[in-house]
């Protein structure tokens, strides 16, 4: 026997159910205008910019493609993907021990985090840079006892490698924190359901709680990767030919100051612009099993209502 269908009638005088599907708030004049004063601004910034001939804007375009800039915002990338693949990895491994119950695991990377927090980049990298300064030799010794073996300080700190050091332990320190939030923000039961079903803890963290705190991961994670492509910018002070460096190296022959910066800066902004577009794919990527169902079509009444049970 057939289910019962309910029958709705549309309201009293004559008007029937109407499609919302595609309204849209009013245009308010004030709107109007506030958004035509801030174009009007922004277009007479723009033409009063592009008209400086103090800006060099001849020079910015001569030099923007420049072999040696173009070498060295490859290396300004390759330092913040080796610098943000290991400060991820070691981040995650400090977040794990922050959350875990041995409490000399907790210990040690609160510890880390305090350190590596509280110093500023900049000073690390120099520390870095200098570290023969301090240790003229690095062995690796019995505690109190006999060297098993050494070696100098400057072949193992070069300036590459005390710049790799500088940033992926520093981020390791802020990633460390932002996974752990992201881990926090998965509800307690979903590991001890995976336990329940036999699953270790480890199994547990990477495939039931991990996937589920990406999605509170993903969003600073990535201002981190475009902090971590300003910041190596700082790898200058230790002779690092990143692109600072070298639009620095131009203009100290040419005395072009502000066009070479100019044209450090539009890169940046290249870099920066790239990063967001795909930080908004992978932020929808992994909300969406968060996002609303489909506003119902013109054919569907309200909530549902007039479908067959």
């Amino acid at each position: 026997m057939s289910e019962p269908v309910s029958i709705v009638t549309p309201p009293q005088g004559g008007v029937g159910w109407q499609d919302v599907t595609t309204a849209h708030a009013p245009l308010r004049p004030g709107r109007i205008v506030l958004w035509l004063v801030v174009l009007l601004v922004a277009a007479n910034f723009i033409w009063i910019c592009a008209r400086n001939e103090n800006f060099g804007w001849p020079v910015v375009g001569a030099y923007f493609f420049n072999p040696d800039v173009l070498r060295g915002l490859g290396f300004s990338l390759f330092l913040t993907v080796i610098g943000m693949v290991l400060g991820t990895f070691i981040g995650l491994l400090l977040a794990v021990a922050r959350l875990s119950d041995d409490r000399l695991a907790k210990a040690v990377a609160g510890i880390y985090i305090w350190f590596f927090r509280g110093t500023p980049l900049l000073v690390q990298l120099i520390f870095w840079y200098n570290m023969s300064t301090l240790f003229p030799q690095l062995s690796l010794s019995i505690p109190f006892g006999p060297a098993l073996m050494s070696w100098d300080t400057n072949s193992v700190i070069t300036p590459l490698t005390a710049a790799i050091f500088g940033l992926a332990l520093n981020e390791a320190a802020y990633m460390a924190e932002i996974i752990r939030a992201g881990l926090m923000s998965v509800d307690r039961g979903q590991a001890e359901t995976a336990s329940a079903f036999g699953m270790t803890r480890r199994r547990a963290l990477w495939r039931i709680v991990i996937p589920q705190a990406m999605r509170s991961i993903v969003p600073p994670t990535g201002n981190q990767l475009i902090n971590m492509v300003k910041a190596t910018s700082l790898v200058s002070v230790i002779a690092m030919s990143d692109l600072l460096y070298a639009v620095q190296s131009i203009y100290n022959r040419t005395f072009e100051i502000v066009p070479m910066l100019l044209v450090a800066v539009l890169w940046y902004l290249v870099i920066t612009t790239v990063l967001n577009i795909a930080q908004g794919y992978i932020e929808r990527y992994y909300a969406r099993g968060d996002r609303r169902s489909e506003a119902a079509t013109p054919a569907q009444s309200p909530a549902g209502i007039g479908d067959n049970a």
